[in-house]
């Protein structure tokens, strides 16, 4: 499995709609942090074994987009962070976690304990 590219504000419409029928994970990404750049490496070494039908994954650049992560701080109230991973799920933040906490396997478990 591949990220998903979040580069538009409008793709949080669809992300919200399609957290009513899965799950959607948001990877808020800075290029510039070596924090963020390990988070990166770990979470691409998660989706080589990963489930697409578990959930949508979606990679945020955000030097390129930091008014996407505005607005995704903003939809679901939580500070902004990098790197960091939300879980989205029935239009609601259910998950997030920043720096070394940052991993996919780990969201999605603590999300289905709820």
């Amino acid at each position: 499995m591949q990220y998903k590219i979040l580069n538009q504000t409008e793709q949080l419409v669809e992300i919200e709609r399609n957290s009513n029928s899965k799950m959607q994970v948001l990877f808020k990404h800075s290029t510039r942090c070596s924090v963020s750049l390990f988070a990166n490496k770990a979470l691409l070494r998660e989706l080589i074994d990963f489930n697409e039908a578990v959930a949508d994954v979606y990679y945020l650049d955000l030097l390129a987009h930091r008014n996407i992560s505005n607005e995704i701080a903003s939809r679901y109230k939580v500070e902004h962070e990098s790197p960091q991973i939300l879980i989205i799920k029935n239009g609601k933040c259910m998950y997030s976690a920043s720096h070394d906490e940052v991993s996919l396997i780990d969201a999605v478990k603590a999300v289905r304990k709820n």
